[in-house]
């Protein structure tokens, strides 16, 4: 009776410490998922995206937020939208540049890491995806300021030099510069860590709110008589989104390797980063930098977060990463056709209207193996 008693209590005990196992392996996994990924990027998609114009944000529950973020959420509730709005732009950016390659920024549903596993390295991936959501919130948020949604902040009323000939200040220039303090207060402040990672993230998100101070541009109106545009009047504006997106994948086609170098400071070991290459020229603060070379997403693979390339549409006459040899990896292709319904034989009427025929045509579509 006594050795029955001994054997199930040592069942018990041997099961009770795998349990304690399991529950310390799962806390592990989700306390180094919510230190190296930014998980309030999930606000930008699902039903809490979707709610955001009809329901007041609840700061305690948007997931993955740290004590510096949750302050900022409280103190600013009015200009949270606009913070999601900033990354649910830069996603759909991210995917229209990448459309053509083997990696296309696929979100993943239900999952409070979007984009999977494929940034848990240091890649040029990475890189990207910090610099362009950094650049988002940045632009987001100021456009909300100037066409007036949000309340706390308004028009960029330091005017950058005088007038040039034949036209004077006006209208309402953007402000940049709070744009870009919002996505660096709140986007850098989980990046506060001494290891290489996060100093890679501060100095890519950084980099993708350069790129608006970059490329803003003066927009003019014409005023008079019949527009003969006696004044004009002028003033700084944003340029389009997708100006910003072909300049960052530029950046990302260029993006610097690096490498990792530990040294003591006061406050103990810190990680900082510095070229790989010496003849190469060093990276400056607008270009982006990685660390750890990508996978080569041609396979399915669940610990990459690679979903592969089969089946994905390919150019059948491109010699570049979205012609098929390329995005199919050398699998080969298939080839099937479709019939779709457009407009033809379009005429105009005077005035004021359009009447189109409506014809079938036929395409090869070309999918990979």
């Amino acid at each position: 009776m006594s050795a029955h008693v001994d054997f199930l209590l040592e069942k018990f005990s041997s099961t009770l410490r795998m349990i304690y196992l399991g529950c310390f392996l799962l806390l592990c996994g989700l306390t180094h998922v919510m230190a190296s990924y930014p998980i309030w990027w999930s606000l930008a998609v699902g039903h809490q995206y979707s709610s955001l114009g009809t329901q007041p944000i609840l700061c305690g529950s948007i997931p993955g937020l740290v004590p510096k973020q949750l302050r900022f959420c409280r103190n600013y509730v009015e200009i949270m939208p606009s913070v999601a709005e900033g990354v649910k732009i830069g996603i759909q950016e991210c995917q229209h540049q990448f459309r053509g390659r083997r990696w296309n920024c696929t979100t993943v549903n239900d999952n409070l890491a979007i984009f999977g596993p494929v940034l848990d390295k240091a890649t040029r991936e990475s890189a990207f995806v910090h610099a362009i959501a950094s650049a988002g919130v940045a632009f987001a948020v100021t456009r909300a300021c100037a066409d007036g949604s949000a309340t706390i902040c308004g028009c960029d009323t330091r005017h950058k030099g005088p007038p040039g000939e034949g036209w004077k200040w006006g209208g309402c220039s953007e402000d940049v510069d709070f744009g870009s303090m919002v996505s660096r207060e709140f986007a850098d402040a989980r990046e506060n860590r001494p290891d290489a990672r996060s100093a890679m993230n501060r100095h890519n998100n950084e980099a993708g709110r350069m790129s608006l101070n970059d490329n803003m541009f003066l927009k003019c109106k014409c005023h008079g008589l019949s527009g003969s545009c006696e004044v004009k009047t002028c003033w700084w504006s944003q340029p389009d989104f997708r100006v910003i997106g072909d300049y960052m994948k530029d950046k990302y086609d260029s993006a610097s390797e690096m490498v990792v170098e530990k040294h003591k400071e006061s406050r103990g070991w810190v990680e900082t980063l510095r070229p790989k290459y010496n003849y190469f020229k060093p990276p400056t603060e607008r270009d982006l930098v990685y660390y750890e070379s990508s996978p080569n997403f041609c396979d399915p693979n669940p610990e990459t977060g690679s979903f592969g390339t089969r089946d994905r549409i390919c150019n059948l006459t491109s010699h570049g990463i979205d012609g098929c040899d390329l995005l199919c990896c050398g699998r080969g292709h298939n080839t099937r056709t479709e019939k779709r319904k457009e407009k033809c034989h379009c005429i105009f009427h005077w005035c004021c209207y359009v009447i189109c025929q409506e014809c079938v045509r036929v395409y090869d579509v070309h999918t990979c193996k």
